[in-house]
């Protein structure tokens, strides 16, 4: 048996995997939910995983443990971009 012991480190990160795991699950269950309150409800929880995920993701990079890479300006600029013209469409 191995009684290796995980690194802080290490635990943040299953945490911070698992949290992006889960809000994922509980934004497709908001959004195949038929009855209004029930919605309410799951995008309720929604919000608060991901303020649990936002906690722990500043906690890792504080640390020095998470750090994405910051987007290309003319990456930034084609996103916004894109998105304008996909909200002129609706």
């Amino acid at each position: 048996m191995n009684n290796q012991a995980f690194t802080d480190r290490e635990i943040m990160d299953d945490i911070l995997t698992s949290q992006k795991h889960i809000t994922g699950v509980y934004n497709t269950f908001s959004n195949e939910c038929v009855n209004e309150n029930l919605q309410a409800d799951m995008l309720s929880i929604l919000k608060e995983e991901h303020n649990m995920q936002f906690s722990v993701f500043t906690d890792m990079q504080s640390r020095g443990w998470y750090s994405p890479a910051a987007a290309e300006q003319q990456k930034v600029t084609e996103a916004k971009t894109k998105f304008q013209g996909i909200a002129a469409q609706l």
